[in-house]
Protein backbone atom coordinates (compact mmCIF):
# COMPACT_ATOMS: atom_id res chain seq x y z
CA UNK A 1 0.00 0.00 0.00
CA UNK A 2 1.34 3.37 -0.92
CA UNK A 3 1.78 5.67 2.08
CA UNK A 4 -0.47 8.92 1.44
CA UNK A 5 1.06 11.89 1.27
CA UNK A 6 -0.96 13.56 3.97
CA UNK A 7 0.01 10.49 6.19
CA UNK A 8 1.68 11.77 9.53
CA UNK A 9 -0.18 15.40 9.28
CA UNK A 10 -3.50 16.45 10.87
CA UNK A 11 -6.85 16.43 9.49
CA UNK A 12 -8.13 19.36 7.97
CA UNK A 13 -12.01 19.82 9.22
CA UNK A 14 -13.87 18.84 6.61
CA UNK A 15 -12.35 15.53 6.92
CA UNK A 16 -13.04 15.34 10.51
CA UNK A 17 -15.96 12.70 11.36
CA UNK A 18 -19.52 14.63 11.35
CA UNK A 19 -20.18 13.95 14.96
CA UNK A 20 -24.55 14.72 14.63
CA UNK A 21 -24.74 12.65 11.52
CA UNK A 22 -22.95 9.20 13.03
CA UNK A 23 -24.82 9.39 15.87
CA UNK A 24 -27.70 10.47 14.22
CA UNK A 25 -26.83 7.03 12.58
CA UNK A 26 -26.80 5.37 15.49
CA UNK A 27 -30.51 6.29 17.15
CA UNK A 28 -32.41 6.12 13.55
CA UNK A 29 -31.03 3.42 11.38
CA UNK A 30 -31.84 0.06 12.03
CA UNK A 31 -29.81 -2.80 10.72
CA UNK A 32 -31.04 -4.82 8.21
CA UNK A 33 -29.81 -8.60 9.60
CA UNK A 34 -31.85 -11.19 7.43
CA UNK A 35 -30.70 -9.52 3.94
CA UNK A 36 -27.05 -7.78 5.13
CA UNK A 37 -25.09 -10.25 6.43
CA UNK A 38 -22.57 -7.37 7.45
CA UNK A 39 -24.92 -5.55 9.74
CA UNK A 40 -25.39 -8.90 11.47
CA UNK A 41 -23.67 -8.85 15.16
CA UNK A 42 -20.02 -10.55 14.41
CA UNK A 43 -17.68 -10.91 17.25
CA UNK A 44 -13.51 -10.96 15.99
CA UNK A 45 -10.70 -12.28 18.25
CA UNK A 46 -12.55 -9.92 21.04
CA UNK A 47 -15.78 -8.16 19.94
CA UNK A 48 -18.39 -6.64 17.50
CA UNK A 49 -16.75 -3.80 15.91
CA UNK A 50 -18.60 -1.40 13.22
CA UNK A 51 -19.77 1.83 12.40
CA UNK A 52 -23.33 3.59 12.81
CA UNK A 53 -22.78 5.08 9.77
CA UNK A 54 -22.40 1.25 7.89
CA UNK A 55 -25.50 -0.06 9.51
CA UNK A 56 -22.80 -2.19 11.74
CA UNK A 57 -22.64 -0.63 15.03
CA UNK A 58 -25.99 1.16 16.05
CA UNK A 59 -28.72 1.15 18.95
CA UNK A 60 -30.16 -1.98 18.06
CA UNK A 61 -26.85 -4.03 17.48
CA UNK A 62 -26.26 -2.95 21.52
CA UNK A 63 -29.39 -3.79 22.92
CA UNK A 64 -29.33 -7.64 21.34
CA UNK A 65 -25.71 -7.80 22.62
CA UNK A 66 -26.37 -6.75 25.97
CA UNK A 67 -29.77 -8.72 26.42
CA UNK A 68 -27.41 -11.54 25.15
CA UNK A 69 -25.12 -10.76 27.67
CA UNK A 70 -27.69 -10.60 30.58
CA UNK A 71 -28.80 -13.98 29.91
CA UNK A 72 -25.73 -15.60 29.19
CA UNK A 73 -25.12 -14.47 32.99
CA UNK A 74 -28.42 -15.92 34.33
CA UNK A 75 -27.57 -19.15 32.75
CA UNK A 76 -24.65 -19.57 33.97
CA UNK A 77 -25.23 -17.98 37.15
CA UNK A 78 -22.90 -15.41 37.10
CA UNK A 79 -24.74 -13.06 40.16
CA UNK A 80 -21.76 -10.64 40.83
CA UNK A 81 -21.82 -7.21 39.78
CA UNK A 82 -20.64 -6.84 35.94
CA UNK A 83 -17.61 -4.19 35.53
CA UNK A 84 -18.41 -1.75 32.54
CA UNK A 85 -15.79 0.76 31.24
CA UNK A 86 -15.81 2.82 27.77
CA UNK A 87 -13.03 4.53 26.16
CA UNK A 88 -13.19 8.12 24.25
CA UNK A 89 -14.59 7.69 20.95
CA UNK A 90 -18.26 9.36 20.10
CA UNK A 91 -20.30 6.38 19.89
CA UNK A 92 -18.91 4.68 23.07
CA UNK A 93 -20.73 6.76 25.12
CA UNK A 94 -24.14 6.14 23.31
CA UNK A 95 -22.96 2.82 23.98
CA UNK A 96 -22.75 3.38 27.45
CA UNK A 97 -26.00 4.21 27.70
CA UNK A 98 -27.65 1.80 26.09
CA UNK A 99 -26.14 -1.27 27.78
CA UNK A 100 -26.63 0.35 31.06
CA UNK A 101 -30.28 0.70 30.34
CA UNK A 102 -30.31 -2.89 28.90
CA UNK A 103 -28.65 -4.67 32.08
CA UNK A 104 -30.08 -2.78 34.64
CA UNK A 105 -33.62 -3.61 32.99
CA UNK A 106 -32.60 -7.15 33.53
CA UNK A 107 -31.46 -6.92 37.20
CA UNK A 108 -27.66 -6.66 36.76
CA UNK A 109 -25.86 -4.59 39.11
CA UNK A 110 -23.18 -2.34 36.82
CA UNK A 111 -19.95 -0.59 38.64
CA UNK A 112 -19.03 2.01 36.58
CA UNK A 113 -16.55 4.69 37.00
CA UNK A 114 -17.10 7.51 39.93
CA UNK A 115 -18.33 10.52 39.21
CA UNK A 116 -18.04 9.55 35.30
CA UNK A 117 -14.99 9.21 33.11
CA UNK A 118 -13.77 6.84 30.99
CA UNK A 119 -12.59 3.49 32.13
CA UNK A 120 -9.72 1.44 30.27
CA UNK A 121 -9.64 -2.26 28.97
CA UNK A 122 -6.85 -3.52 31.65
CA UNK A 123 -8.53 -1.88 34.54
CA UNK A 124 -12.04 -3.75 33.50
CA UNK A 125 -9.85 -6.67 33.71
CA UNK A 126 -8.01 -5.79 36.52
CA UNK A 127 -11.59 -5.28 38.62
CA UNK A 128 -12.92 -8.32 37.53
CA UNK A 129 -10.33 -10.46 38.68
CA UNK A 130 -9.55 -8.91 42.44
CA UNK A 131 -13.21 -9.21 42.76
CA UNK A 132 -13.41 -13.10 42.23
CA UNK A 133 -10.37 -14.01 44.07
CA UNK A 134 -11.77 -11.58 47.14
CA UNK A 135 -15.68 -12.18 46.87
CA UNK A 136 -17.95 -15.12 47.47
CA UNK A 137 -20.04 -13.89 43.84
CA UNK A 138 -18.61 -13.78 40.27
CA UNK A 139 -18.51 -11.13 38.18
CA UNK A 140 -17.43 -10.29 34.62
CA UNK A 141 -17.14 -6.92 32.85
CA UNK A 142 -18.01 -5.37 29.61
CA UNK A 143 -15.58 -3.06 27.54
CA UNK A 144 -17.15 -0.76 24.84
CA UNK A 145 -14.13 0.59 22.43
CA UNK A 146 -13.48 0.12 19.30
CA UNK A 147 -9.73 0.17 20.26
CA UNK A 148 -7.31 2.03 18.15
CA UNK A 149 -9.57 2.23 15.24
CA UNK A 150 -10.93 5.42 13.52
CA UNK A 151 -13.17 8.14 15.11
CA UNK A 152 -16.23 6.46 13.03
CA UNK A 153 -15.87 3.14 14.32
CA UNK A 154 -17.81 1.59 17.56
CA UNK A 155 -17.03 -1.74 19.59
CA UNK A 156 -18.16 -3.77 22.25
CA UNK A 157 -16.11 -6.82 23.84
CA UNK A 158 -17.42 -9.38 26.64
CA UNK A 159 -14.89 -10.36 29.16
CA UNK A 160 -15.70 -13.33 31.31
CA UNK A 161 -15.28 -13.97 34.37
CA UNK A 162 -11.60 -15.14 34.04
CA UNK A 163 -10.81 -11.40 33.06
CA UNK A 164 -10.11 -11.45 29.61
CA UNK A 165 -11.97 -11.82 26.16
CA UNK A 166 -14.28 -14.33 26.12
CA UNK A 167 -13.70 -17.69 24.65
CA UNK A 168 -15.20 -18.46 21.22
CA UNK A 169 -18.18 -20.92 22.14
CA UNK A 170 -19.17 -17.48 24.61
CA UNK A 171 -18.64 -15.16 22.05
CA UNK A 172 -20.30 -17.36 19.24
CA UNK A 173 -23.19 -17.78 21.65
CA UNK A 174 -24.22 -13.96 22.39
CA UNK A 175 -23.70 -13.70 18.94
CA UNK A 176 -26.36 -15.86 17.60
CA UNK A 177 -28.49 -15.14 20.44
CA UNK A 178 -28.56 -10.80 19.49
CA UNK A 179 -28.41 -11.73 15.83
CA UNK A 180 -32.22 -13.91 16.95
CA UNK A 181 -33.17 -11.10 18.56
CA UNK A 182 -32.55 -8.23 15.52
CA UNK A 183 -33.86 -10.75 13.31
CA UNK A 184 -37.78 -10.33 15.77
CA UNK A 185 -37.14 -6.76 15.87
CA UNK A 186 -35.68 -6.66 19.48
CA UNK A 187 -38.74 -8.79 21.04
CA UNK A 188 -37.52 -10.29 24.24
CA UNK A 189 -34.78 -7.26 25.15
CA UNK A 190 -35.61 -5.55 28.49
CA UNK A 191 -34.98 -1.74 28.51
CA UNK A 192 -35.23 0.52 31.21
CA UNK A 193 -35.47 4.52 30.44
CA UNK A 194 -32.87 6.44 31.87
CA UNK A 195 -35.34 7.41 34.56
CA UNK A 196 -35.62 4.09 35.11
CA UNK A 197 -32.36 2.93 35.44
CA UNK A 198 -31.31 5.76 37.54
CA UNK A 199 -33.90 4.27 40.30
CA UNK A 200 -33.27 0.97 39.89
CA UNK A 201 -30.49 0.98 42.84
CA UNK A 202 -28.24 -1.45 40.15
CA UNK A 203 -26.04 1.23 39.14
CA UNK A 204 -22.88 1.25 41.51
CA UNK A 205 -20.09 3.84 41.24
CA UNK A 206 -16.71 2.34 41.42
CA UNK A 207 -13.20 3.62 42.12
CA UNK A 208 -11.30 2.28 39.39
CA UNK A 209 -8.95 4.69 39.06
CA UNK A 210 -6.96 4.54 42.74
CA UNK A 211 -8.04 0.94 42.77
CA UNK A 212 -5.63 -0.13 39.88
CA UNK A 213 -3.31 2.72 40.56
CA UNK A 214 -2.97 1.43 44.01
CA UNK A 215 -2.28 -1.95 43.31
CA UNK A 216 0.37 -1.38 39.85
CA UNK A 217 3.75 -1.40 42.61
CA UNK A 218 2.70 -5.51 42.84
CA UNK A 219 3.49 -5.76 38.89
CA UNK A 220 6.02 -2.61 38.00
CA UNK A 221 8.94 -1.68 40.13
CA UNK A 222 7.85 1.60 40.49
CA UNK A 223 10.47 2.53 43.00
CA UNK A 224 13.63 1.93 40.96
CA UNK A 225 11.40 4.04 38.45
CA UNK A 226 11.58 7.27 40.68
CA UNK A 227 15.12 5.97 42.55
CA UNK A 228 16.58 6.65 38.66
CA UNK A 229 14.66 9.80 37.99
CA UNK A 230 13.44 8.35 34.68
CA UNK A 231 11.90 11.05 32.59
CA UNK A 232 8.97 9.84 31.05
CA UNK A 233 6.37 11.40 28.27
CA UNK A 234 3.14 10.20 27.89
CA UNK A 235 0.65 10.86 24.62
CA UNK A 236 -2.71 9.20 25.78
CA UNK A 237 -4.16 10.19 22.20
CA UNK A 238 -7.07 11.14 24.05
CA UNK A 239 -8.13 8.19 25.51
CA UNK A 240 -9.49 6.60 28.51
CA UNK A 241 -6.10 6.46 30.32
CA UNK A 242 -5.27 10.58 30.03
CA UNK A 243 -6.83 11.07 34.26
CA UNK A 244 -4.80 7.91 35.50
CA UNK A 245 -1.19 9.41 35.01
CA UNK A 246 -1.24 11.99 37.43
CA UNK A 247 -2.14 9.63 40.34
CA UNK A 248 0.68 7.34 39.27
CA UNK A 249 2.84 10.13 39.40
CA UNK A 250 1.59 11.21 42.78
CA UNK A 251 1.33 8.39 44.27
CA UNK A 252 4.91 6.77 43.05
CA UNK A 253 6.84 10.14 43.14
CA UNK A 254 7.34 9.71 39.55
CA UNK A 255 8.43 12.37 36.79
CA UNK A 256 5.82 11.91 33.85
CA UNK A 257 4.42 14.75 31.96
CA UNK A 258 1.50 14.06 29.89
CA UNK A 259 2.19 15.76 26.75
CA UNK A 260 -1.39 16.32 25.37
CA UNK A 261 -4.73 16.06 27.82
CA UNK A 262 -6.93 16.85 25.24
CA UNK A 263 -10.28 14.05 24.52
CA UNK A 264 -11.99 14.93 21.35
CA UNK A 265 -13.98 12.58 19.57
CA UNK A 266 -12.71 13.79 16.35
CA UNK A 267 -9.57 12.90 17.56
CA UNK A 268 -8.56 16.08 15.71
CA UNK A 269 -5.03 16.11 16.95
CA UNK A 270 -4.01 12.76 16.00
CA UNK A 271 -2.02 12.86 12.82
CA UNK A 272 -3.20 10.98 9.55
CA UNK A 273 -2.31 7.34 9.60
CA UNK A 274 -0.28 5.55 6.43
CA UNK A 275 -3.11 5.39 4.42
CA UNK A 276 -4.43 8.75 5.27
CA UNK A 277 -7.37 8.19 7.75
CA UNK A 278 -7.14 9.03 11.33
CA UNK A 279 -6.33 6.08 13.33
CA UNK A 280 -5.12 5.94 17.22
CA UNK A 281 -2.39 3.46 16.61
CA UNK A 282 0.58 4.22 18.50
CA UNK A 283 2.74 1.44 16.76
CA UNK A 284 1.85 3.75 13.54
CA UNK A 285 5.03 6.29 13.16
CA UNK A 286 2.81 8.55 11.23
CA UNK A 287 0.26 8.71 13.94
CA UNK A 288 2.58 9.14 16.75
CA UNK A 289 3.99 11.70 14.97
CA UNK A 290 3.11 14.43 17.81
CA UNK A 291 5.10 12.27 20.23
CA UNK A 292 8.39 11.53 18.75
CA UNK A 293 8.87 15.37 17.83
CA UNK A 294 9.54 15.42 21.63
CA UNK A 295 11.34 12.29 21.94
CA UNK A 296 14.32 14.32 22.94
CA UNK A 297 12.64 16.03 26.24
CA UNK A 298 12.09 12.42 27.46
CA UNK A 299 14.27 9.37 28.61
CA UNK A 300 11.20 7.43 27.78
CA UNK A 301 8.01 8.30 25.92
CA UNK A 302 4.87 6.36 25.44
CA UNK A 303 1.49 6.69 23.97
CA UNK A 304 -1.62 4.54 24.01
CA UNK A 305 -4.89 3.32 22.13
CA UNK A 306 -8.05 4.91 23.29
CA UNK A 307 -8.89 1.74 25.06
CA UNK A 308 -5.10 1.58 26.41
CA UNK A 309 -4.86 -2.23 25.29
CA UNK A 310 -1.69 -1.00 22.99
CA UNK A 311 1.30 0.15 23.43
CA UNK A 312 3.84 2.18 21.79
CA UNK A 313 7.46 3.20 23.29
CA UNK A 314 9.78 5.57 22.20
CA UNK A 315 13.61 5.50 22.98
CA UNK A 316 15.32 9.35 23.41
CA UNK A 317 17.80 7.90 21.30
CA UNK A 318 16.13 6.30 18.72
CA UNK A 319 12.87 7.17 18.20
CA UNK A 320 9.33 4.44 17.75
CA UNK A 321 10.28 0.86 18.57
CA UNK A 322 8.97 -2.06 16.47
CA UNK A 323 6.11 -3.68 18.70
CA UNK A 324 7.62 -6.88 17.53
CA UNK A 325 11.28 -6.03 18.79
CA UNK A 326 9.05 -4.58 22.42
CA UNK A 327 7.74 -7.92 22.73
CA UNK A 328 11.50 -9.77 22.59
CA UNK A 329 12.88 -7.41 24.80
CA UNK A 330 10.26 -7.30 27.64
CA UNK A 331 10.51 -11.48 27.45
CA UNK A 332 14.16 -11.55 27.76
CA UNK A 333 13.80 -8.76 31.00
CA UNK A 334 11.52 -10.28 32.30
CA UNK A 335 12.61 -13.65 32.69
CA UNK A 336 15.88 -12.33 34.12
CA UNK A 337 14.52 -10.01 37.10
CA UNK A 338 11.21 -11.71 38.15
CA UNK A 339 13.30 -13.77 40.41
CA UNK A 340 9.81 -15.15 42.14
CA UNK A 341 8.66 -16.53 38.28
CA UNK A 342 8.96 -20.68 38.49
CA UNK A 343 11.38 -21.74 35.71
CA UNK A 344 9.40 -23.56 33.76
CA UNK A 345 6.53 -21.02 32.85
CA UNK A 346 5.64 -20.09 29.72
CA UNK A 347 5.86 -17.08 27.85
CA UNK A 348 3.64 -16.73 24.84
CA UNK A 349 3.07 -15.09 21.51
CA UNK A 350 1.13 -15.63 18.64
CA UNK A 351 1.95 -17.36 15.40
CA UNK A 352 1.99 -13.57 13.17
CA UNK A 353 4.38 -12.51 15.93
CA UNK A 354 8.08 -12.07 15.34
CA UNK A 355 10.76 -14.99 15.43
CA UNK A 356 13.07 -13.12 17.37
CA UNK A 357 11.04 -14.00 20.28
CA UNK A 358 11.24 -17.89 19.25
CA UNK A 359 15.24 -17.31 19.34
CA UNK A 360 14.87 -15.13 22.76
CA UNK A 361 13.06 -17.54 24.42
CA UNK A 362 15.14 -21.03 22.90
CA UNK A 363 18.27 -18.95 24.17
CA UNK A 364 16.76 -18.08 27.87
CA UNK A 365 16.33 -22.00 27.90
CA UNK A 366 12.18 -21.13 28.25
CA UNK A 367 9.49 -22.38 27.53
CA UNK A 368 7.30 -20.79 24.55
CA UNK A 369 3.49 -21.11 23.99
CA UNK A 370 2.80 -20.13 20.41
CA UNK A 371 -1.24 -19.67 19.88
CA UNK A 372 -3.77 -18.45 17.45
CA UNK A 373 -3.83 -14.46 16.79
CA UNK A 374 -6.08 -13.10 19.49
CA UNK A 375 -5.67 -12.61 23.00
CA UNK A 376 -7.92 -14.71 24.49
CA UNK A 377 -5.88 -17.36 23.98
CA UNK A 378 -4.13 -16.06 26.57
CA UNK A 379 -6.76 -15.97 29.14
CA UNK A 380 -6.34 -19.59 30.67
CA UNK A 381 -2.62 -19.31 31.32
CA UNK A 382 -2.26 -16.18 32.67
CA UNK A 383 -5.39 -16.83 34.96
CA UNK A 384 -3.90 -20.05 36.26
CA UNK A 385 -0.73 -18.23 36.64
CA UNK A 386 1.18 -21.11 34.33
CA UNK A 387 1.97 -18.22 31.59
CA UNK A 388 4.20 -15.37 32.39
CA UNK A 389 3.88 -13.26 29.54
CA UNK A 390 1.63 -12.94 26.52
CA UNK A 391 2.13 -10.74 23.66
CA UNK A 392 0.69 -9.91 19.98
CA UNK A 393 2.31 -8.34 17.26
CA UNK A 394 -0.06 -4.88 16.80
CA UNK A 395 1.40 -3.91 20.34
CA UNK A 396 -0.33 -5.48 23.11
CA UNK A 397 0.82 -7.59 26.08
CA UNK A 398 0.58 -8.31 29.74
CA UNK A 399 2.43 -10.03 32.48
CA UNK A 400 2.06 -11.93 35.93
CA UNK A 401 2.35 -10.05 38.86
CA UNK A 402 6.22 -9.90 40.75
CA UNK A 403 4.44 -12.58 42.56
CA UNK A 404 3.74 -14.80 39.61
CA UNK A 405 0.11 -14.23 40.66
CA UNK A 406 -2.33 -13.18 37.83
CA UNK A 407 -2.20 -9.49 36.97
CA UNK A 408 -4.61 -8.51 34.33
CA UNK A 409 -5.76 -11.29 31.42
CA UNK A 410 -6.53 -8.14 28.62
CA UNK A 411 -3.46 -6.56 27.37
CA UNK A 412 -2.76 -3.75 29.35
CA UNK A 413 -0.55 -0.34 27.84
CA UNK A 414 -0.43 0.91 31.14
CA UNK A 415 2.30 -1.38 32.40
CA UNK A 416 4.14 -2.19 29.00
CA UNK A 417 4.78 1.55 29.24
CA UNK A 418 5.81 1.36 32.10
CA UNK A 419 8.16 -1.81 32.11
CA UNK A 420 9.93 0.51 29.43
CA UNK A 421 11.09 2.64 32.48
CA UNK A 422 11.50 0.03 34.48
CA UNK A 423 14.24 -1.61 31.44
CA UNK A 424 16.36 2.07 31.55
CA UNK A 425 15.88 2.12 35.65
CA UNK A 426 17.52 -1.13 36.48
CA UNK A 427 19.86 -1.87 33.82
CA UNK A 428 20.22 1.81 32.73
CA UNK A 429 19.90 0.46 28.73
CA UNK A 430 17.04 1.88 27.11
CA UNK A 431 14.75 -0.87 25.69
CA UNK A 432 15.73 0.00 22.11
CA UNK A 433 19.67 -0.85 23.38
CA UNK A 434 18.36 -4.18 24.69
CA UNK A 435 16.97 -4.67 21.49
CA UNK A 436 20.30 -4.22 19.16
CA UNK A 437 21.91 -6.46 21.53
CA UNK A 438 19.55 -9.41 21.02
CA UNK A 439 20.03 -8.67 17.10
CA UNK A 440 23.68 -9.28 17.60
CA UNK A 441 23.06 -12.45 19.09
CA UNK A 442 20.28 -14.37 17.56
CA UNK A 443 20.25 -12.54 13.96
CA UNK A 444 18.36 -9.26 12.23
CA UNK A 445 14.77 -10.04 11.42
CA UNK A 446 13.41 -8.40 8.56
CA UNK A 447 9.15 -7.80 9.28
CA UNK A 448 6.11 -7.15 6.97
CA UNK A 449 2.24 -7.17 6.80
CA UNK A 450 0.15 -6.51 4.03
CA UNK A 451 -3.63 -6.59 3.25
CA UNK A 452 -4.89 -8.25 0.15
CA UNK A 453 -8.52 -7.75 -1.29
CA UNK A 454 -10.42 -11.21 -0.82
CA UNK A 455 -14.56 -12.48 -1.19
CA UNK A 456 -16.23 -13.75 1.42
CA UNK A 457 -15.85 -17.27 0.17
CA UNK A 458 -12.04 -16.86 -0.73
CA UNK A 459 -11.83 -15.74 3.08
CA UNK A 460 -13.89 -18.79 4.19
CA UNK A 461 -11.37 -20.96 1.91
CA UNK A 462 -8.33 -19.45 3.39
CA UNK A 463 -10.28 -20.43 7.20
CA UNK A 464 -10.64 -23.91 6.53
CA UNK A 465 -7.48 -24.77 4.66
CA UNK A 466 -5.45 -28.45 5.83
CA UNK A 467 -1.61 -28.38 5.42
CA UNK A 468 -1.66 -31.05 2.67
CA UNK A 469 -3.34 -28.68 0.48
CA UNK A 470 0.43 -26.93 0.46
CA UNK A 471 2.01 -28.94 -2.14
CA UNK A 472 4.94 -26.98 -2.70
CA UNK A 473 8.54 -27.79 -0.97
CA UNK A 474 10.45 -24.47 -1.25
CA UNK A 475 9.43 -21.07 -0.40
CA UNK A 476 12.45 -17.94 -1.42
CA UNK A 477 15.17 -20.60 -1.99
CA UNK A 478 14.62 -22.58 1.72
CA UNK A 479 13.21 -26.15 2.23
CA UNK A 480 9.73 -25.95 3.81
CA UNK A 481 10.22 -27.23 7.12
CA UNK A 482 6.45 -26.72 8.54
CA UNK A 483 2.70 -25.70 7.17
CA UNK A 484 0.34 -25.34 9.96
CA UNK A 485 -3.17 -24.72 10.60
CA UNK A 486 -3.16 -25.06 14.25
CA UNK A 487 -1.33 -23.53 17.01
CA UNK A 488 1.38 -26.02 18.44
CA UNK A 489 0.88 -24.10 21.90
CA UNK A 490 -2.53 -24.97 22.18
CA UNK A 491 -3.96 -27.02 18.79
CA UNK A 492 -5.93 -24.22 17.99
CA UNK A 493 -6.69 -23.95 14.57
CA UNK A 494 -5.45 -20.68 13.14
CA UNK A 495 -7.83 -19.97 10.80
CA UNK A 496 -5.57 -20.04 7.85
CA UNK A 497 -2.10 -21.42 7.44
CA UNK A 498 1.96 -20.78 8.55
CA UNK A 499 4.67 -22.16 6.27
CA UNK A 500 8.09 -21.99 7.52
CA UNK A 501 11.75 -22.02 6.09
CA UNK A 502 15.10 -22.30 8.14
CA UNK A 503 15.47 -18.64 7.67
CA UNK A 504 11.87 -17.57 7.14
CA UNK A 505 8.51 -17.35 7.11
CA UNK A 506 4.98 -16.45 6.43
CA UNK A 507 1.49 -16.53 7.65
CA UNK A 508 -2.07 -16.06 6.28
CA UNK A 509 -5.26 -15.66 7.22
CA UNK A 510 -8.81 -13.57 6.80
CA UNK A 511 -9.51 -10.81 8.49
CA UNK A 512 -12.39 -11.13 10.90
CA UNK A 513 -13.88 -7.60 9.88
CA UNK A 514 -12.80 -6.20 6.30
CA UNK A 515 -13.02 -8.37 3.16
CA UNK A 516 -9.27 -8.87 3.21
CA UNK A 517 -6.85 -11.38 4.14
CA UNK A 518 -3.56 -10.51 5.95
CA UNK A 519 -0.60 -11.64 5.27
CA UNK A 520 2.65 -11.63 7.60
CA UNK A 521 5.99 -12.16 6.38
CA UNK A 522 9.37 -12.30 8.54
CA UNK A 523 13.00 -12.94 7.12
CA UNK A 524 16.48 -13.67 8.79
CA UNK A 525 18.14 -13.16 5.78
CA UNK A 526 18.11 -9.57 4.31
CA UNK A 527 15.39 -7.07 2.67
CA UNK A 528 15.66 -9.22 -0.49
CA UNK A 529 14.88 -12.28 0.47
CA UNK A 530 11.46 -11.06 2.34
CA UNK A 531 10.25 -9.56 -1.37
CA UNK A 532 11.19 -12.81 -2.46
CA UNK A 533 8.92 -14.55 0.83
CA UNK A 534 6.04 -11.39 -0.48
CA UNK A 535 6.36 -12.66 -4.17
CA UNK A 536 6.36 -16.56 -3.39
CA UNK A 537 3.94 -16.22 -0.44
CA UNK A 538 0.95 -14.14 -2.41
CA UNK A 539 1.82 -16.75 -5.17
CA UNK A 540 1.38 -19.71 -3.09
CA UNK A 541 -2.07 -18.36 -1.33
CA UNK A 542 -3.38 -17.35 -5.08
CA UNK A 543 -2.70 -20.73 -5.99
CA UNK A 544 -4.40 -22.90 -3.07
CA UNK A 545 -7.56 -20.13 -3.39
CA UNK A 546 -7.95 -20.90 -6.97
CA UNK A 547 -7.40 -24.50 -7.39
Amino acid sequence: MAIHPQAGQLASHDLLVNLPELMSAYYLRKPRVTTHPDERVSFGTSGHRGSALLNSFNENHIRAIAQAIAEYRQAHKVTGPLYLGKDTHALSEAAFQTTVSVLTANGVRVRVQLNGGYTPTPVISHAVLTHNKTELDMSDGIVITPSHNPPEDGGIKYNSSKGGPADKDITDWVAKRANALLEVDLEGVNVFTPEEAGASGLIEPFDYINHYVDDLENVIDMKAIADAKIRIGVDPMGGSGIHYWQPIAKKYGLDITVVNSEVDPTFRFVPRDKDGRIRMDCSSPYSMRGLLTLKDDFDIAVGNDPDYDRHGIVCARFGLMNPNAYLAVAIEYLSQHRKQWPQDIQFGKTLVSSGMIDRVVAGLGRKLCEVPVGFKWYVEGLCKGSMAFGGEESAGASFLRKDASVWTTDKDGFIMALLAAEILAVTGKDPQAFYEAQVVKYGKPFYKRIDVTATSAQKALLGALDAKDVTQTELAGEAIVSVLTHAPGNGAAIGGLKVSTENGWFAARPSGTENVYKIYLESFVSEDHLVELEKEAKSLVDHVLNS
